[in-house]
Protein backbone atom coordinates (compact mmCIF):
# COMPACT_ATOMS: atom_id res chain seq x y z
CA UNK A 1 0.00 0.00 0.00
CA UNK A 2 1.80 3.34 -1.03
CA UNK A 3 -0.10 5.92 1.89
CA UNK A 4 1.35 3.24 4.05
CA UNK A 5 5.00 2.74 2.54
CA UNK A 6 4.87 6.83 2.62
CA UNK A 7 3.79 7.49 6.30
CA UNK A 8 6.43 4.62 7.16
CA UNK A 9 9.25 6.54 4.99
CA UNK A 10 8.58 9.20 7.17
CA UNK A 11 8.70 7.80 10.77
CA UNK A 12 11.79 6.31 9.96
CA UNK A 13 13.58 9.77 8.53
CA UNK A 14 12.81 10.91 12.16
CA UNK A 15 16.12 12.36 13.23
CA UNK A 16 15.59 10.35 17.00
CA UNK A 17 16.00 7.15 15.61
CA UNK A 18 19.66 6.95 14.46
CA UNK A 19 20.00 3.29 15.53
CA UNK A 20 17.32 0.59 14.62
CA UNK A 21 17.13 -2.53 15.51
CA UNK A 22 15.09 -4.95 13.22
CA UNK A 23 13.49 -8.14 14.43
CA UNK A 24 12.46 -11.07 12.22
CA UNK A 25 12.34 -14.29 11.49
CA UNK A 26 15.41 -16.08 10.52
CA UNK A 27 13.84 -17.16 7.05
CA UNK A 28 10.71 -15.03 7.06
CA UNK A 29 12.51 -12.04 6.87
CA UNK A 30 14.05 -12.28 3.40
CA UNK A 31 11.05 -15.11 2.44
CA UNK A 32 8.01 -12.34 3.07
CA UNK A 33 9.68 -9.66 1.10
CA UNK A 34 10.67 -7.84 4.64
CA UNK A 35 14.06 -7.25 3.57
CA UNK A 36 13.20 -5.65 0.06
CA UNK A 37 10.64 -3.34 2.39
CA UNK A 38 13.12 -2.35 4.54
CA UNK A 39 15.79 -1.21 2.07
CA UNK A 40 12.89 0.94 0.57
CA UNK A 41 11.67 2.78 3.37
CA UNK A 42 15.20 2.77 5.56
CA UNK A 43 17.96 5.09 4.26
CA UNK A 44 21.04 3.11 5.37
CA UNK A 45 23.69 5.76 4.75
CA UNK A 46 21.30 7.82 7.86
CA UNK A 47 20.96 4.96 10.01
CA UNK A 48 22.88 2.35 11.94
CA UNK A 49 21.02 -0.72 11.65
CA UNK A 50 20.94 -3.95 13.72
CA UNK A 51 19.54 -7.48 13.00
CA UNK A 52 17.69 -9.88 15.73
CA UNK A 53 16.59 -12.79 13.98
CA UNK A 54 14.70 -15.40 16.12
CA UNK A 55 15.10 -19.17 16.15
CA UNK A 56 12.12 -20.22 18.18
CA UNK A 57 8.76 -21.45 16.27
CA UNK A 58 6.82 -20.11 19.41
CA UNK A 59 8.29 -17.11 21.95
CA UNK A 60 10.13 -18.86 25.26
CA UNK A 61 12.04 -17.18 28.06
CA UNK A 62 15.28 -18.47 27.17
CA UNK A 63 15.22 -16.35 24.00
CA UNK A 64 13.35 -13.22 25.19
CA UNK A 65 16.64 -13.33 27.68
CA UNK A 66 18.81 -12.87 24.48
CA UNK A 67 16.43 -10.48 22.64
CA UNK A 68 16.81 -8.43 25.42
CA UNK A 69 20.38 -8.86 26.33
CA UNK A 70 21.08 -7.93 22.77
CA UNK A 71 18.62 -5.00 23.21
CA UNK A 72 20.94 -3.51 25.84
CA UNK A 73 24.20 -3.95 23.94
CA UNK A 74 23.50 -2.14 20.93
CA UNK A 75 21.48 0.20 22.79
CA UNK A 76 18.60 1.24 19.82
CA UNK A 77 15.93 4.30 19.89
CA UNK A 78 13.55 2.35 17.75
CA UNK A 79 12.47 -1.05 17.67
CA UNK A 80 11.01 -2.57 14.18
CA UNK A 81 9.31 -5.69 14.55
CA UNK A 82 8.62 -7.58 11.74
CA UNK A 83 6.97 -10.83 11.42
CA UNK A 84 4.47 -13.29 12.75
CA UNK A 85 3.08 -12.82 16.29
CA UNK A 86 6.02 -15.14 18.28
CA UNK A 87 7.97 -11.87 17.10
CA UNK A 88 5.83 -8.90 17.75
CA UNK A 89 5.28 -10.92 20.94
CA UNK A 90 9.06 -11.19 21.73
CA UNK A 91 9.32 -7.53 21.29
CA UNK A 92 6.59 -5.91 23.16
CA UNK A 93 8.05 -8.12 26.23
CA UNK A 94 11.64 -7.65 25.45
CA UNK A 95 10.98 -3.94 25.08
CA UNK A 96 9.14 -3.62 28.53
CA UNK A 97 11.18 -6.19 30.40
CA UNK A 98 14.76 -4.88 29.86
CA UNK A 99 14.75 -2.91 32.71
CA UNK A 100 13.51 -5.70 35.42
CA UNK A 101 16.17 -7.82 37.55
CA UNK A 102 14.15 -9.89 38.12
CA UNK A 103 12.11 -11.10 34.56
CA UNK A 104 11.22 -14.57 34.88
CA UNK A 105 9.60 -13.99 38.08
CA UNK A 106 7.90 -11.14 36.89
CA UNK A 107 6.44 -13.31 34.27
CA UNK A 108 5.63 -15.90 36.43
CA UNK A 109 4.17 -13.64 38.98
CA UNK A 110 2.03 -11.84 36.51
CA UNK A 111 3.96 -8.76 37.85
CA UNK A 112 3.75 -5.23 36.20
CA UNK A 113 5.94 -3.31 38.47
CA UNK A 114 9.20 -3.39 36.50
CA UNK A 115 7.70 -2.55 32.81
CA UNK A 116 9.08 0.48 31.29
CA UNK A 117 9.21 0.82 27.80
CA UNK A 118 13.40 0.83 26.56
CA UNK A 119 12.31 2.62 23.13
CA UNK A 120 9.44 3.47 20.21
CA UNK A 121 8.24 0.14 19.33
CA UNK A 122 6.87 -0.13 15.54
CA UNK A 123 5.26 -3.35 14.30
CA UNK A 124 4.43 -4.84 10.83
CA UNK A 125 2.68 -8.34 10.73
CA UNK A 126 3.82 -10.98 8.34
CA UNK A 127 0.85 -12.76 8.56
CA UNK A 128 -2.99 -12.25 9.09
CA UNK A 129 -4.07 -13.54 12.38
CA UNK A 130 -2.82 -12.62 15.50
CA UNK A 131 -3.75 -9.07 15.49
CA UNK A 132 -0.56 -8.17 18.01
CA UNK A 133 0.51 -5.46 16.51
CA UNK A 134 -1.99 -3.53 18.15
CA UNK A 135 -3.08 -5.99 21.26
CA UNK A 136 -1.85 -4.78 25.06
CA UNK A 137 -0.42 -8.33 25.71
CA UNK A 138 1.93 -11.37 24.50
CA UNK A 139 2.80 -14.32 25.15
CA UNK A 140 5.83 -16.26 26.62
CA UNK A 141 6.25 -19.78 27.09
CA UNK A 142 8.78 -21.53 30.43
CA UNK A 143 9.33 -25.02 30.35
CA UNK A 144 6.45 -25.41 27.46
CA UNK A 145 3.82 -23.48 29.91
CA UNK A 146 2.12 -20.41 28.55
CA UNK A 147 1.92 -17.23 30.36
CA UNK A 148 0.95 -13.62 29.54
CA UNK A 149 2.45 -10.33 30.02
CA UNK A 150 -0.23 -7.94 29.91
CA UNK A 151 -0.21 -4.41 30.01
CA UNK A 152 -0.84 -1.02 27.68
CA UNK A 153 2.77 -0.25 27.85
CA UNK A 154 2.98 -3.10 25.37
CA UNK A 155 1.31 -1.45 22.64
CA UNK A 156 3.60 -0.95 19.70
CA UNK A 157 3.96 2.79 19.35
CA UNK A 158 3.03 2.39 15.70
CA UNK A 159 1.50 -0.38 13.41
CA UNK A 160 1.30 -0.89 10.02
CA UNK A 161 -0.68 -3.66 7.69
CA UNK A 162 1.32 -4.04 4.18
CA UNK A 163 -0.22 -6.94 2.65
CA UNK A 164 2.45 -7.82 0.10
CA UNK A 165 4.21 -9.30 3.00
CA UNK A 166 1.31 -11.41 3.69
CA UNK A 167 0.57 -12.79 0.19
CA UNK A 168 3.29 -15.06 -0.22
CA UNK A 169 2.74 -17.12 3.12
CA UNK A 170 2.11 -20.99 2.66
CA UNK A 171 -1.33 -22.39 2.83
CA UNK A 172 -0.56 -23.82 5.72
CA UNK A 173 0.51 -20.34 7.66
CA UNK A 174 -2.55 -18.44 5.95
CA UNK A 175 -4.71 -21.58 6.79
CA UNK A 176 -4.13 -21.13 10.54
CA UNK A 177 -3.07 -17.87 11.14
CA UNK A 178 -6.46 -16.92 9.20
CA UNK A 179 -8.70 -19.08 11.18
CA UNK A 180 -6.94 -17.64 14.49
CA UNK A 181 -8.82 -13.99 13.59
CA UNK A 182 -11.67 -15.76 13.09
CA UNK A 183 -11.72 -18.05 16.85
CA UNK A 184 -10.37 -14.64 18.20
CA UNK A 185 -13.62 -12.60 16.52
CA UNK A 186 -16.19 -15.32 17.70
CA UNK A 187 -14.33 -15.81 21.55
CA UNK A 188 -14.35 -11.87 21.95
CA UNK A 189 -18.22 -11.76 21.50
CA UNK A 190 -19.26 -14.34 24.30
CA UNK A 191 -16.28 -13.58 26.47
CA UNK A 192 -17.47 -12.58 29.87
CA UNK A 193 -14.91 -9.69 29.46
CA UNK A 194 -16.98 -8.39 26.54
CA UNK A 195 -18.09 -5.03 26.29
CA UNK A 196 -20.17 -2.74 23.55
CA UNK A 197 -16.97 -1.47 22.22
CA UNK A 198 -15.51 -5.06 21.77
CA UNK A 199 -18.78 -6.67 20.26
CA UNK A 200 -18.35 -3.93 17.62
CA UNK A 201 -15.05 -4.97 16.51
CA UNK A 202 -15.37 -8.53 16.89
CA UNK A 203 -18.43 -8.29 14.25
CA UNK A 204 -16.41 -5.57 12.26
CA UNK A 205 -13.65 -8.45 12.05
CA UNK A 206 -16.17 -11.50 11.15
CA UNK A 207 -18.02 -10.06 8.59
CA UNK A 208 -14.39 -9.48 6.34
CA UNK A 209 -12.44 -12.62 7.73
CA UNK A 210 -15.64 -15.16 6.43
CA UNK A 211 -15.46 -13.32 3.44
CA UNK A 212 -12.36 -13.28 2.63
CA UNK A 213 -11.09 -15.94 4.57
CA UNK A 214 -11.03 -18.84 1.92
CA UNK A 215 -10.16 -16.96 -1.17
CA UNK A 216 -7.48 -15.28 0.70
CA UNK A 217 -5.77 -19.57 1.53
CA UNK A 218 -6.84 -20.83 -1.52
CA UNK A 219 -6.51 -17.59 -3.79
CA UNK A 220 -4.38 -15.21 -2.23
CA UNK A 221 -4.41 -11.61 -4.43
CA UNK A 222 -3.62 -8.13 -3.02
CA UNK A 223 -7.31 -7.07 -1.79
CA UNK A 224 -8.27 -10.23 0.12
CA UNK A 225 -5.24 -10.56 1.98
CA UNK A 226 -5.51 -7.09 3.07
CA UNK A 227 -9.11 -7.54 4.33
CA UNK A 228 -7.71 -10.31 6.37
CA UNK A 229 -4.86 -8.52 7.91
CA UNK A 230 -7.80 -5.44 8.65
CA UNK A 231 -9.59 -8.69 9.76
CA UNK A 232 -7.01 -10.10 12.01
CA UNK A 233 -6.13 -6.11 12.85
CA UNK A 234 -9.94 -6.07 14.39
CA UNK A 235 -9.93 -9.07 16.36
CA UNK A 236 -6.97 -8.19 17.66
CA UNK A 237 -8.45 -4.88 19.29
CA UNK A 238 -11.49 -6.90 20.20
CA UNK A 239 -9.54 -9.50 22.47
CA UNK A 240 -7.81 -6.40 23.82
CA UNK A 241 -10.97 -5.74 25.91
CA UNK A 242 -12.68 -9.02 25.72
CA UNK A 243 -9.37 -11.58 26.07
CA UNK A 244 -10.28 -14.99 24.79
CA UNK A 245 -11.45 -18.08 25.75
CA UNK A 246 -11.60 -21.70 26.17
CA UNK A 247 -10.32 -22.73 22.38
CA UNK A 248 -7.63 -20.64 23.13
CA UNK A 249 -6.88 -21.38 27.14
CA UNK A 250 -6.62 -25.27 25.81
CA UNK A 251 -4.60 -24.45 22.60
CA UNK A 252 -1.22 -23.38 24.08
CA UNK A 253 0.31 -27.18 24.90
CA UNK A 254 -0.84 -28.23 21.72
CA UNK A 255 1.88 -25.77 20.11
CA UNK A 256 4.49 -25.93 22.92
CA UNK A 257 4.48 -29.81 23.65
CA UNK A 258 2.96 -31.22 20.03
CA UNK A 259 3.92 -28.16 17.66
CA UNK A 260 0.90 -27.26 16.29
CA UNK A 261 0.68 -23.65 14.57
CA UNK A 262 -1.56 -21.26 16.98
CA UNK A 263 -4.50 -21.02 15.08
CA UNK A 264 -4.48 -24.50 14.08
CA UNK A 265 -4.39 -25.52 17.96
CA UNK A 266 -7.26 -23.24 18.32
CA UNK A 267 -9.39 -24.27 15.77
CA UNK A 268 -9.17 -28.14 17.23
CA UNK A 269 -11.57 -26.95 19.67
CA UNK A 270 -13.43 -24.08 18.78
CA UNK A 271 -16.24 -26.15 18.02
CA UNK A 272 -16.40 -28.39 20.97
CA UNK A 273 -16.57 -25.02 23.07
CA UNK A 274 -19.12 -23.43 21.12
CA UNK A 275 -21.48 -26.57 21.93
CA UNK A 276 -20.74 -26.42 25.43
CA UNK A 277 -21.15 -22.92 25.56
CA UNK A 278 -24.86 -22.77 23.85
CA UNK A 279 -26.24 -26.11 25.47
CA UNK A 280 -24.85 -24.64 29.04
CA UNK A 281 -26.15 -21.04 28.40
CA UNK A 282 -28.82 -21.33 31.40
CA UNK A 283 -25.52 -21.29 33.20
CA UNK A 284 -24.07 -18.08 32.08
CA UNK A 285 -23.07 -15.73 34.67
CA UNK A 286 -22.30 -13.24 32.15
CA UNK A 287 -23.62 -9.21 32.31
CA UNK A 288 -25.32 -9.83 29.02
CA UNK A 289 -27.44 -11.96 26.82
CA UNK A 290 -25.45 -14.62 26.05
CA UNK A 291 -27.72 -16.27 23.92
CA UNK A 292 -28.20 -12.84 21.93
CA UNK A 293 -24.37 -12.85 21.26
CA UNK A 294 -24.92 -16.74 19.71
CA UNK A 295 -27.40 -15.45 17.13
CA UNK A 296 -25.27 -12.66 16.43
CA UNK A 297 -22.58 -15.58 15.58
CA UNK A 298 -25.53 -17.20 13.44
CA UNK A 299 -26.56 -14.07 11.86
CA UNK A 300 -22.91 -13.19 10.69
CA UNK A 301 -22.45 -17.37 9.66
CA UNK A 302 -25.58 -17.33 7.91
CA UNK A 303 -26.59 -20.17 10.19
CA UNK A 304 -29.79 -21.16 12.33
CA UNK A 305 -28.52 -23.06 14.51
CA UNK A 306 -25.48 -24.56 16.86
CA UNK A 307 -25.67 -27.59 14.93
CA UNK A 308 -25.53 -25.72 11.30
CA UNK A 309 -22.67 -23.40 12.90
CA UNK A 310 -20.93 -26.61 13.73
CA UNK A 311 -21.22 -27.72 10.23
CA UNK A 312 -20.40 -24.36 8.92
CA UNK A 313 -17.12 -24.42 10.87
CA UNK A 314 -16.37 -27.87 9.57
CA UNK A 315 -16.50 -26.86 5.89
CA UNK A 316 -14.16 -23.73 6.85
CA UNK A 317 -11.76 -26.13 7.98
CA UNK A 318 -11.87 -28.69 5.47
CA UNK A 319 -12.00 -26.11 2.69
CA UNK A 320 -8.83 -24.22 4.21
CA UNK A 321 -7.24 -28.04 4.82
CA UNK A 322 -6.92 -27.55 8.68
CA UNK A 323 -7.15 -31.27 10.25
CA UNK A 324 -9.22 -31.81 12.92
CA UNK A 325 -8.12 -35.11 13.88
CA UNK A 326 -5.70 -35.13 17.24
CA UNK A 327 -4.12 -38.49 16.04
CA UNK A 328 -2.57 -36.78 12.82
CA UNK A 329 -0.50 -34.84 15.29
CA UNK A 330 0.37 -38.24 17.25
CA UNK A 331 -1.68 -36.64 20.14
CA UNK A 332 -3.71 -39.40 22.56
CA UNK A 333 -6.69 -37.18 24.08
CA UNK A 334 -6.91 -39.65 26.80
CA UNK A 335 -3.02 -40.91 27.42
CA UNK A 336 -1.59 -37.31 27.15
CA UNK A 337 -4.73 -35.58 29.56
CA UNK A 338 -2.69 -34.67 31.72
CA UNK A 339 -0.06 -33.15 29.84
CA UNK A 340 -3.17 -31.21 28.24
CA UNK A 341 -4.69 -29.64 31.36
CA UNK A 342 -1.28 -28.75 33.56
CA UNK A 343 -0.52 -26.65 30.30
CA UNK A 344 -3.60 -24.61 30.18
CA UNK A 345 -3.57 -21.13 30.77
CA UNK A 346 -6.33 -20.66 33.36
CA UNK A 347 -6.48 -17.01 33.00
CA UNK A 348 -7.83 -17.34 29.50
CA UNK A 349 -10.07 -20.25 30.99
CA UNK A 350 -11.62 -18.10 33.15
CA UNK A 351 -12.98 -15.66 30.81
CA UNK A 352 -15.13 -18.15 28.93
CA UNK A 353 -18.88 -17.69 29.34
CA UNK A 354 -19.62 -20.82 31.47
CA UNK A 355 -17.20 -21.96 33.96
CA UNK A 356 -15.19 -24.84 33.08
CA UNK A 357 -13.10 -27.33 35.39
CA UNK A 358 -11.47 -30.21 34.84
CA UNK A 359 -13.66 -32.35 34.30
CA UNK A 360 -15.75 -30.44 32.01
CA UNK A 361 -12.52 -30.63 29.64
CA UNK A 362 -12.04 -34.04 30.17
CA UNK A 363 -15.66 -34.75 29.19
CA UNK A 364 -15.44 -32.00 26.16
CA UNK A 365 -12.36 -33.63 24.59
CA UNK A 366 -13.41 -37.24 25.25
CA UNK A 367 -16.63 -36.74 23.72
CA UNK A 368 -15.71 -34.71 20.38
CA UNK A 369 -17.31 -35.18 17.19
CA UNK A 370 -13.82 -35.29 15.14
Amino acid sequence: MKSEIIKLKKILSNGRFEKILILSGEKSFFKSGAKKLCNQIIDKNKKKLFFYFKKNSFPEIRELIKIINFIKKVKPNLIFAIGGGSVLDYAKIANTMSFSPTIKNDILHGSNKNLKKFCPLLAIPTTAGSGAEVTPNAVIYIKNIKFSVESDILKPDYAFLIPELVIGNKKKLKSSAGFDAISQAMESLISKKSTKESVEFAVQSLKISLKNYLSFVNKPNIDNSFNMCKAAYLSGKAISISKTTAPHALSYPFTAIWGVSHGHAVSLTLNDFLFFNYKNIEKSNCKFDLNERFKKIFSLTKTNSMSELDEFLKKIKKDANLVQDFKDFNIDIVKDFPKIISGVNIQRLSNNPINLDKNDIKSILFKRKF
